[in-house]
């Protein structure tokens, strides 16, 4: 008895194996992975380009860049909040990159300030938010602006070359086989889900997420868990930015003007409510592995922007209707309708060979 009341005990005390998690983590977002792997074969169907080694490395390295964004984005949403800002954050940081190299600044200085730019960005929306009481939408909106203009005004209209080998290295070269993009975002969804799961910080995020008013009351320190939930999101908005500044070798900016809509899509369709207090990390990155793709396949049968643009928007409806709106009640009363049929004696079931249509469907009525 000792032995079979402790275990539950232990589970419950200690962090399970990482491997039990993962499992976990893939079983709870079973249906995400099947809608991964029906995009993949549908790609496979409409274009013989799409399962070409040089086409699967663009969805990669696309999604490496996208992922790292969403996974900061999801660190505000799971907040209630939203962050309109990154895509602004990430041309800013390609900018500021590209010309500090130019005039000749030491390469860790470069990474160094570009990171605290977008990671101060960040902390703008946050104090915006708390205590300029600016909804988030709004406070993000207008730093959306500010920020685009500076990339602007820093720019000075041209487009601004990287000749740094070594960024580009640092950034986008290989370790043996892999991408460095690959490794970064892979060590920093790992990271958050970490975080997420294990941290006392992530537990808070998900408790004033979930109900700000209680854990207010509970003593949480809600303020400045809002504030460090957008300069994360700030922080990661500056390593995407670098890690496609190294990838075109460019400063512009235009670039990341598309990441914002789709960081929020891909958090969104990973399970997160807009409400906030639910998903985790990796969920955002299997959204953004569903959005990526989807805009891969899009891009080959050669759709316009504008028709992309309106497939991205109807999939974060159908997500949030799912997710936050009558689309939670319409699965309850699914899954509810579904435990009665179970628990019926098999006389009342519904016969699955019955001879009548109308017979079969007055018993499913019944």
């Amino acid at each position: 008895m000792n032995n079979t009341a402790s275990k539950p005990a232990n589970r419950a005390g200690g962090a399970p194996p990482v491997a039990h998690w993962i499992l976990e983590t893939l079983k709870s977002k079973g249906v995400l992975l099947v809608a991964v792997a029906a995009i993949l074969l549908a790609g496979s169907v409409i274009s013989p380009y799409f399962l070409t080694s040089r086409n699967m490395s663009s969805i990669i390295l696309t999604i490496a860049v996208l992922s790292v964004v969403a996974v900061g984005q999801f660190f505000v949403i799971v907040t209630a909040g939203i962050d309109l800002s990154v895509g602004a954050s990430v041309a800013l940081t390609t900018v500021m990159t590209a010309v500090l190299l130019r005039e000749g600044v030491p390469l860790p200085i470069v990474v160094v300030l570009a990171v605290a730019v977008s990671s101060f960005v960040g902390l703008v929306n946050g104090l915006l938010v708390v205590f300029g009481r600016i909804t988030p939408f709004i406070a993000t909106l207008g730093m959306l602006s500010v920020v685009q203009g500076v990339a602007f005004l820093i720019q000075n209209g041209t487009l601004v070359a990287i000749n740094n080998d070594s960024f580009s290295s640092l950034f986008a070269g290989s370790i043996g086989p892999v991408r460095v993009e690959v490794v970064i975002f892979i060590v920093v969804a790992v990271a958050a889900a970490i975080v997420m799961r294990w941290s006392v910080f992530g537990r808070r995020l998900y408790a004033l997420g979930g109900n700000p008013h209680a854990a207010h009351l509970s003593g949480l320190p809600v303020k400045r868990d809002i504030v460090s939930a957008y300069v994360l999101s700030g922080f990661l908005a500056g390593i995407a930015g670098l890690m496609l500044a190294a990838q075109l070798r460019e400063g512009n900016s235009l670039l990341g003007s598309d990441l914002a809509l789709s960081s929020i899509a891909a958090a969104v369709v990973g399970g997160a409510s807009l409400f906030g207090g639910s998903s985790t990390p990796l969920a955002a990155v299997f959204g953004g592995l569903l959005i990526g793709t989807i805009s891969n396949i899009l891009d080959l049968v050669s759709m316009p922007v504008e028709g992309q643009l309106l497939i991205e928007g109807a999939l974060i409806l159908v997500a949030v209707l799912f997710t936050s709106g009558a689309g939670v009640g319409l699965r309850q009363w699914i899954s509810s309708a579904w435990s009665r049929n179970r628990n019926r004696p098999p006389e009342q079931r519904p016969a699955a060979d019955a001879g009548d249509p109308k017979e079969a469907m007055q018993a499913l009525q019944n």
